[in-house]
């Protein structure tokens, strides 16, 4: 895209349980839009967006990678014992020492587990991407380093010492602006799934995309109404779809899903039936289509 080039960066698999995914739809209904196992595990991706420019290599998100112990992949449903990420940087001729920034909309596990060495047993969790700025919201720094009881499972207790010990921490407020080679990023504050996640919306020549977090985690919660068990406060989160997803309608721009199974973008359109956006232009991801 001109001056720009984005990627999507398959990170490891996962399985989650379908009623939390979907939260307050019953399975009656969520059923019809997507397959669930004998223990009612629905497959989740876990996703980063790569986007390249004449100097910088910033990736958005790492996936929940391979740090876990092998007790805590299965209960999480984590496939893989490598660092899937990894590997798809290689495919794209990168090592993740030629990162030059990391964004992350917030600092839960399945989001940024992927900035970690994967798992041996005896070996200190240790951090990758030794060249990268790590960019997240301040919000959610601050409810990361002391979590509520709610989410505090979903917080990888040695990562933010890691991140302060690396001195390449930066934290971001609403409506803060980071410019790279002619592209913008400006940061979006949104606390309906967790205090201070950090929408990133990207701006270029001709374009523009949002890379969604969890307020959309794939192209079926574009369905306003629709929340996850995992959400803290479901309506705000209701709310700040409304107004995030017409500002893409109305700049006809990309929203980047990244714990969607088969899909990595998609643009938006309002149905003319029932006045709610719905995801259109869909595209489709590399892991859907059987590649690594």
């Amino acid at each position: 895209m001109g001056k720009v080039r984005f990627s999507s960066v398959n990170g490891n698999m996962m399985g989650l349980d379908g009623g939390a995914m979907f939260g307050n739809a019953p399975k009656a209904l969520w059923q019809r839009w997507t397959r669930a196992d004998d223990n009612n595990m629905i497959d989740i991706a876990s996703r980063g967006l790569l986007m390249e420019t004449g100097n910088a290599r910033i990736l958005f998100e790492t996936g929940v990678g391979a740090y876990l112990s092998p007790s805590m992949k299965q209960r999480f449903g984590v496939k893989g014992e490598s660092h899937q990420l990894l590997f798809s940087l290689n495919d794209l001729g990168l090592g993740h020492e030629d990162i030059t920034h990391v964004v992350l909309s917030h600092l839960h596990f399945d989001h940024a587990g992927g900035l970690l060495a994967a798992w041996q047993e005896g070996r200190e969790p240790e951090l990758l991407f030794p060249n990268a700025e790590f960019i997240t919201g301040r919000g959610n720094w601050e409810c990361s380093c002391s979590p509520h009881i709610r989410d505090r499972a979903s917080f990888i207790p040695e990562l933010n010492r890691l991140l302060e010990e690396s001195n390449r921490i930066s934290l971001k407020d609403h409506g803060d602006i980071m410019k790279v080679d002619g592209v913008e990023i400006r940061f979006i504050e949104s606390n309906g799934h967790t205090p201070g996640m950090i929408l990133s919306h990207i701006r270029w020549d001709d374009g523009s995309l949002v890379f969604a977090g969890d307020i959309a985690p794939g192209h079926l919660w574009v369905n306003l109404p629709i929340t996850m068990g995992y959400d803290r406060f479901p309506e705000e989160l209701v709310n700040e779809k409304q107004r995030v997803f017409k500002g893409i309608y109305e700049e006809n721009s990309w929203i980047f899903y990244t714990h969607d199974p088969v899909y990595a973008a998609s643009k938006l359109a309002i149905d003319p039936k029932s006045g709610r956006f719905v995801p259109t232009s869909l595209v489709e991801s590399f892991e859907s289509r059987g590649q690594s």
